[in-house]
């Protein structure tokens, strides 16, 4: 094998070549596999190293509508001994951060094997994947606004959907949420505060987070909004 055929083989994915609308319906049928049980998830299928953690070890970070994977890259390299998922309804979004993720773990040998991608609805199938006081942390980083007041019942965050995300989230763990559309924003620290589990942290426990940095800029998303110089609504929650 050549130099350049071994680096084509590594080379990362072009974005041009999955591109795909924007917006998806998460309340239409799509074409799901999905496990009955999350016993049924083969986990090592995701992660090659996974029958090396303890046995107790499971995933614990969920970064949900993870875009083109930028973000879960980052939590790869900030807790390379936890365990990361994304989830992404879009097909060939959710591809891409498949192939991305295969073309890291060639180029740095060793290195990003704690994340992986599954395309699904996170809005009907948590709880296929992820047992009760599971996950540890739960991202929604710029969801998608859906504006016009009839769709507002495709929001993520939404009262019935909060119930299932503090069943598969540990006593104490974090939900993060940003976004920079200011009624979203307004839309989901009133639902979550409204919510008996949850409750937010307040501004200084939220920039002590070293998370909280990373938020801005490591998701495409985030990144976008900041070189069209838009505004960051964030706000963290604690599950209780």
């Amino acid at each position: 094998m050549t130099a350049n055929t071994e680096k084509k083989l590594v080379s990362l994915p072009q974005k041009r070549y999955y591109r795909q609308r924007a917006h998806s319906n998460p309340i239409a049928d799509h074409c799901f596999d999905y496990p009955a049980h999350p016993d049924e998830v083969n986990w090592v299928e995701f992660y090659p190293d996974y029958g090396a953690y303890p046995s107790a070890k499971r995933v614990e970070f969920a970064d949900v509508g993870c875009g083109y994977g930028g973000f879960l890259v980052t939590l790869s390299e900030m807790f390379p001994d936890r365990l990361a998922i994304g989830l992404e309804i879009r097909v060939k979004v959710s591809d891409y951060v498949m192939d991305r993720i295969k073309a890291l773990r060639c180029q740095y040998v060793g290195r990003y094997r704690n994340i992986a991608c599954i395309r699904t609805n996170a809005m009907k199938y948590l709880p296929n994947y992820f047992v009760k006081h599971q996950l540890d942390k739960m991202f929604f980083l710029y969801p998608d606004p859906h504006f016009k007041k009839a769709k507002h019942k495709w929001r993520i965050i939404n009262q019935a959907l909060l119930s299932e995300y503090a069943y598969v989230l540990k006593k104490g763990a974090l939900v993060y949420t940003m976004t920079d559309v200011d009624d979203l924003h307004k839309w989901i620290v009133q639902h979550m505060a409204e919510h008996p589990l949850f409750v937010r942290l307040t501004p200084e426990e939220e920039a002590s987070d070293p998370i909280t940095p990373k938020l801005y800029e490591s998701s495409e998303e985030g990144a976008k909004v900041v070189r069209n110089k838009g505004c960051h609504f964030l706000a963290i929650f604690r599950r209780i």
